[in-house]
C-alpha cells in the first residue's frame, strides 16, 4: 500500500500517515473487519519506522477508524451503532449543524461548517512536551491558583507576541481568561448595563449573540461587507440609535472570512469615538493569517481586545485573554475574581512555555501554510461549481458561499448522499434570520466528499429530486 509520505511537508509523518490510511479506507469504501497490511509491511514498502506507522494506527484506534486484536494486527472497524447518543459535539456552536442533521451525524460524516481544525490537524508532540516540563519543573502550576491577572509570565509572552499586530500592551494591561467566551462574558457583564443595545455584524458569531440575550442586552445588526463592517449602514444606525458597544471580527471574520480594511477601521473608530461607543475587538482567528491585518487595538488604546489560543493549540487548554486599558482591566479583574476565582495556572503555564520556546510560533506557520493551500483549492473547485463567493479570503479558515442550487431542502439531501452535514440557515444572524449563504470550512472542504458535493451541487448537474 503506496502511502505517498512528503518528507518536505510541514506536516508531521505521523499525521500524514493517519490521513492516508483515512483516506485509503473512506474513499475505497474499504469494508469493516478489513485487515490492514502488517506494521512491518507498511513501514518497509514506504520507508517509513514500523514506530511512525504504529503511532499512526493507535490514533486512529482512538479515534474509532480502526479496531486492534492481539496477536493479529489492526481491522478496519464497524461504523457506529445507529443508535443515537447524544455527545459532547452535538452541544458545541463552532459544529454549526442543523437541528435536522444532529440525531443522524457520526464520526463517518463531516461537518463541512465546523468551527475549528479537523481534530488529524491537531499535532500532540509539543503540547505534550510542555505538560511533561510544567508537571516536573512547576509544582505552583499544578496545585496553586493562578494570580487575578493571570500568570505573569504568560502576561510578559502575550505582550511580545502582541507587537507582532502592532499592539503595544504592558503585560499589566493584558488580563488572561479562561478562553475568549470567558472574556467577552466578563466584558459583557462588567461593561454593559442590562437593557442596553449594542451593535453586532450581521452574519455574525452566534455564541455572542447568545451571550447578549442571556445579559439582557438588545442587539442591532450591521451588515458585513468583505471589506468589513458597513460603515453606512452604521452612520444610519447611530442616527436613530445610541448603542453603547460595537463587536466586531477584524480579521479572518467568522463566518465570511474577510477582513477589515484599513479605510473602513479609520471610520469605525471615528464613529465610535464621535458617538462615546465602546469597541470589542473579537480577534480568536487571529494567528490563521498573516500579522500585517489591520486590528483596531493597534489604532486605539480605547479598543478592548479579546483573544485564544483554543483555535489553534488546543480547546481544552482553555486559555484567552483581554487586551484593555488600566481602569477596565481593574474593573474586568475584580470581576473574574468575583465569578470564577481565577483561570487555569497548569494551563497558562503549559501555554507560556510553548511561547517561550518558540514552539508555538512554529505551530501555527505550519498551520497557515497548510490553510492557504487549502483554501486556493477549495476556492478554485467552487469557482467551477459555480458558487457564488462571498469576497476571497486572503487567508484564515472560513468561506462564506451561497451554491447555484437555491432549493435548501434538495441541497441538504444532496450533502447527506454524500456524507456531508452542512452548516446552520439562521445561527449567524442575530434575528434568526434564514440564509442561503454557508459557512465553509477550508479545514474540511479539501476531504473527498466536500469536493464531490460541490460539483454535484453545479448548475450544469442534474440535482436529486
Amino acid at each position: 500500500m503506496e502511502l505517498r509520505i512528503d518528507r518536505q511537508a510541514l506536516v508531521p509523518v505521523v499525521q500524514q500517515i493517519v490521513d492516508a490510511l483515512a483516506g485509503w479506507i473512506r474513499q475505497d469504501a474499504v469494508q469493516p473487519g478489513t485487515r490492514l497490511p502488517s506494521i512491518r509491511q507498511l513501514a518497509r514498502e514506504n520507508l517509513l519506522s514500523q514506530s511512525s506507522v504504529n503511532e499512526a494506527c493507535e490514533r486512529l484506534v482512538a479515534q474509532g477508524v480502526l479496531a486492534a486484536r492481539h496477536g493479529s494486527g489492526f481491522f478496519v472497524a464497524p461504523p457506529p451503532s445507529s443508535s443515537y447518543e447524544p455527545s459532547d459535539k452535538d452541544w458545541l456552536e463552532d459544529t454549526q449543524i442543523t437541528q435536522e442533521s444532529v440525531p443522524h451525524s457520526s464520526q463517518w460524516e463531516l461537518t463541512l461548517g465546523c468551527g475549528g481544525l479537523p481534530e488529524s490537524w491537531r499535532e500532540s508532540d509539543d503540547l505534550g512536551y510542555a505538560i511533561r516540563q510544567v508537571t516536573r519543573t512547576d509544582m505552583a502550576g499544578l496545585f496553586s491558583y493562578s494570580t487575578p491577572m493571570g500568570l505573569p509570565a504568560l502576561r510578559e509572552q502575550l505582550s511580545r507576541r502582541l507587537k507582532q499586530f502592532n499592539i503595544h500592551a504592558d503585560k499589566n494591561l493584558i488580563l488572561t481568561t479562561t478562553g475568549a467566551t470567558h472574556g467577552l462574558d466578563l466584558i459583557v457583564r462588567t461593561l454593559l448595563e442590562p437593557g442596553c443595545c449594542v451593535v453586532v455584524e450581521s452574519p455574525g458569531y452566534s455564541k455572542l449573540f447568545d451571550l447578549l440575550r442571556f445579559h439582557g442586552i438588545d442587539m442591532i445588526e450591521l451588515p458585513r461587507t468583505p471589506r468589513g463592517p458597513d460603515v453606512d449602514a452604521l452612520q444610519c444606525l447611530l442616527a436613530t440609535h445610541r448603542p453603547s458597544a460595537l463587536f466586531v471580527n477584524s480579521a479572518c471574520h467568522n463566518p465570511t472570512g474577510s477582513s477589515l480594511a484599513p479605510v473602513v477601521a479609520q471610520q469605525l473608530l471615528q464613529l465610535a469615538k464621535k458617538h462615546a461607543m465602546l469597541v470589542v475587538e473579537d480577534d480568536v482567528y487571529a494567528d490563521f493569517q498573516n500579522s500585517t491585518r489591520t486590528r483596531l487595538a493597534a489604532l486605539d488604546t480605547d479598543v478592548v481586545y479579546v483573544g485564544s489560543f483554543s483555535k489553534t493549540l488546543s480547546s481544552s487548554l482553555r486559555v484567552g485573554f483581554v487586551v484593555a486599558g488600566s481602569s477596565v482591566i481593574a474593573r474586568l479583574r475584580d470581576v473574574k475574581g468575583i465569578t470564577s476565582m481565577g483561570s487555569s495556572r497548569f494551563c497558562e503555564s503549559v501555554l507560556a512555555n510553548l511561547l517561550a520556546s518558540g514552539a508555538y510560533r512554529k505551530l501555527v506557520q505550519r498551520q497557515r501554510q497548510r490553510l492557504s493551500a487549502d483554501m486556493a483549492a477549495v476556492l478554485q473547485v467552487l469557482e467551477d461549481a459555480d458558487w457564488e463567493v462571498f469576497g476571497r479570503p486572503a487567508g484564515g479558515l472560513f468561506i462564506w458561499a451561497r451554491p447555484p442550487l437555491c432549493d435548501y431542502a434538495a441541497l441538504q439531501r444532496l450533502a447527506k448522499r454524500f456524507g456531508v452535514v452542512l452548516s446552520s440557515r439562521t445561527a449567524f444572524s442575530p434575528s434568526g434570520a434564514v440564509s442561503d449563504w454557508l459557512r465553509i470550512n477550508v479545514a474540511h472542504a479539501c476531504d473527498s466528499r466536500a469536493q464531490a458535493f460541490f460539483r454535484a451541487a453545479a448548475l450544469d448537474r442534474p440535482q436529486l429530486s
